[in-house]
């Protein structure tokens, strides 16, 4: 059996799904006209607000998931950013392609939701934390 207090596959787990927002927050950075052009085209206000804060929270929360960084706190984070992007530009659900990206990013939602209710696991900053501390591990 095997024992989720030393296993490794939290830590891939967190990785694997901080690609999606690290590689998302890296191509907005690379193209950040193209990018307020289409939150502009989706009638959300003030795009370049809200391009800073796509790349502060994607680039930012998938780099602190993968590490494992109050990782319950900032998988909420990008569970409820997954839900609310999906919500405001993938809306057009008669469209085959919408519906898939909406429920990516639902999926990604589940997926952070199972890593606030179990933790970020034995590799993570979080559980060196925890267990220099004489605590218990998240």
């Amino acid at each position: 059996m095997n024992n989720t207090n030393t296993s490794v596959i939290p830590a891939v787990g967190r990785v694997l799904m901080a690609t999606i927002f690290v590689m998302s927050g890296i191509g907005k950075l690379a193209a950040p006209a193209a990018t307020m052009g289409y939150i502009a085209s989706s009638g959300l206000p003030l795009p370049m607000l809200a391009l800073v804060v796509a790349i502060a929270v994607e680039l930012g929360g998938g780099l602190l998931l993968a590490l494992g960084i109050q990782t319950r706190l900032v998988a909420a984070g990008l569970a409820a950013f997954s839900i609310v992007t999906g919500l405001a530009f993938h809306h057009a659900v008669g469209d085959q392609n919408q519906m898939i990206h909406l429920l990516k990013n639902i999926a990604m939602a589940g997926g952070l939701l199972q890593v606030v209710a179990f933790g970020a696991g034995a590799y993570s900053f979080d559980n060196r934390r925890a267990v220099s501390g004489g605590r218990q591990p998240a």
